[in-house]
């Protein structure tokens, strides 16, 4: 079945971070600004951590 040949293909690109790297890479990005975006999203991981770890805890 095509349709469901294209679902999975999709769902196996979306978990490889595939059309998020084509967004990001649509225009050029400063070194400096890809730096700051980096830190901010290993912040954003760190946080969302924290909260699971507190939320099992309780």
């Amino acid at each position: 079945n095509v349709e469901k040949a294209i679902k999975v293909l999709k769902r196996k690109l979306q978990q490889e971070g595939l059309f998020r790297e084509m967004k990001l890479r649509r225009f050029y990005e400063k070194p400096s600004v890809k730096r700051k975006r980096k830190e901010k999203e290993a912040l954003r991981r760190l946080r969302k951590k924290m909260r699971m770890m507190r939320r099992d805890r309780d």
